[in-house]
């Protein structure tokens, strides 16, 4: 499988709180912080939620 790198560039102040759970469920603590994801349907699905909140780059 593939690989990302996902990047919190906007606050989760005034989201919603499914979008909050989103982002922790990711890993992701605050602005600039940077995880390692394996991609896969529920990875995708997550991302695809919070994109706006978020910047994604192929590894």
């Amino acid at each position: 499988m593939a690989k990302v790198k996902i990047t919190q560039v906007r606050s989760k102040n005034g989201a919603t709180k499914r979008q909050k759970s989103t982002l922790q469920s990711l890993g992701l603590r605050r602005i600039n912080h940077t995880v390692e994801r394996e991609t896969n349907a529920v990875t995708n699905g997550m991302i695809e939620k919070v994109r706006h909140l978020i910047k994604v780059e192929e590894i």
